[in-house]
């Protein structure tokens, strides 16, 4: 009888999230045939050519007619969204709704820039960059989360390692290196805070998570006003890390400016993208790490130190949020800002879970959030019509969106943020 019940439970779940889906493809495909307002005879134009050190990248410009773009694919939207509540697109209908909701942006930056030139190779170079901080987040999310303890203080050691990596920056003969390695072990201290308290102490992860976060913002806004406002010379880190070009491949059209002429710690993210995954999979280690996530009990049982585990996997995470502080303040703008971070932690949460707690998929979601937040910059000078506070809500927005599970339910360790106790069932 429960089993038949759990059935049902489970069809209905899936009849309603394919109506869901139908109905948003539907409402999203009748606010895009608006756009089609003032659009008739004109074109936009994509500048995909670039400028990097002084040497320019030739790529002919994409020109697309306006009108017929945005009616013909807000079209094919609609009808996506009849079919989907007909028949359903089934194991395709997340990539269907990435899709369509991926052509909707698009469509709107065809409708922003008509009439007008706009550069979107620009575009996606900033859009990596906005990405790699949040990308860092979501990794440090993971190493944390996949030995089964919750770390939302992942704002607060990204703050804090900004601040000191900013600071020993500017006393230091203006040294990188050790910016960058401070700012690494400021994390690591506060994750040694977290995993203590979490650990030892079994004190509420959201609770001990949330208390860095206010440490943080206490502990660097006190000494920004009382010593680096007085003193510049203690917040002024100059130079910032410079772009390294790898050869050859940097002057590949598009792809070279984005992939291939950024800073150093873009490819050190994205080396790290693909560690971990390497990592989880195909490891002894990692393994262990997942099996403590999953079932701390029966990992004990077969031998492996829980506790160990979870410490080390804590300290990594604190290393990683450091590492993003530090470069979101030495890496990129040369000095510290009160609350730097903006939210930056809590985006790499959302791009985690988005990801399903995989860094592939915690990578895309990031992308996807650095993607809003730098185009809510361009569209502001575009002067589209639309307030900048509007066009500012859209990387949370699209946070919002992940966290209420509509692009489809997310499964976390099942440990994840329960403290284990060495004896108890």
């Amino acid at each position: 009888m429960s089993q038949a019940v759990s059935i049902n439970n489970i069809a209905q779940s899936g009849i309603r999230r394919r109506l869901t889906v139908g109905i948003f493809l539907l409402v999203e495909a009748a606010v895009l045939l608006l756009l089609l307002i003032g659009t008739s005879g004109m074109v936009s134009t994509f500048v995909l050519a670039s400028q990097r050190a002084g040497v320019d990248i030739p790529a002919p410009d994409l020109v697309i007619p306006s009108f017929a773009t945005i009616l013909v694919v807000s079209i094919l939207i609609g009808l996506a969204g009849v079919w989907q509540i007909i028949k359903g697109f089934k194991k395709y209908t997340n990539t269907v709704l990435i899709t369509c909701i991926s052509l909707g942006i698009l469509l709107f930056l065809i409708w922003a820039t008509r009439g007008k030139s706009f550069n979107m190779t620009g575009m996606l170079v900033s859009s990596v960059i906005s990405a790699t901080p949040i990308a860092l987040a979501a990794l440090s999310g993971i190493y944390s989360e996949r030995s089964g303890v919750v770390n939302i203080g992942i704002e607060g050691m990204m703050l804090f390692g900004s601040f000191v990596s900013v600071v020993v920056t500017s006393t230091t003969h203006h040294s990188l290196i050790l910016g960058f390695v401070t700012g690494i072990l400021a994390g690591v201290l506060l994750g040694a805070l977290h995993a203590l308290l979490t650990i030892r102490y079994r004190v509420n992860q959201i609770i001990s998570g949330t208390g860095i976060i206010i440490l943080a913002l206490g502990i660097t806004n006190y000494f920004y006003r009382a010593f680096l406002n007085p003193i510049p010379s203690l917040n002024n880190s100059s130079p910032i890390l410079a772009s390294l070009p790898i050869p050859l491949l940097w002057r590949i059209p598009v792809l070279g400016p984005i992939l291939f002429n950024q800073s150093p710690v873009i490819y050190i993210m994205f080396f790290l993208i693909l560690f971990t995954h390497f990592f989880y999979n195909y490891t002894k280690w990692g393994l262990r790490i997942r099996s403590v996530g999953e079932n701390p009990k029966a990992a004990d049982t077969l031998g492996i130190n829980v506790f160990t585990m979870r410490y080390i996997s804590v300290l990594v995470s604190g290393a990683i949020a450091g590492f993003a502080g530090a470069y979101m303040s030495i890496g990129q703008i040369g000095f510290f800002q009160e609350s730097m971070s903006a939210g930056k932690g809590f985006l790499g949460l959302a791009a985690m879970i988005f990801g399903n707690w995989n860094p592939g998929g915690a990578l895309l979601g990031s992308i996807i959030f650095g993607f809003f937040d730098s185009w809510q910059n361009k569209l502001s000078i575009l002067q589209v019509g639309i307030p900048s506070e509007f066009l500012a809500m859209a990387p949370y927005i699209a946070t919002m969106i992940v966290l209420a599970g509509f692009i489809g339910r997310s499964r976390m360790p099942a440990a994840d943020g329960t403290p284990y106790k060495k004896g108890e069932a």
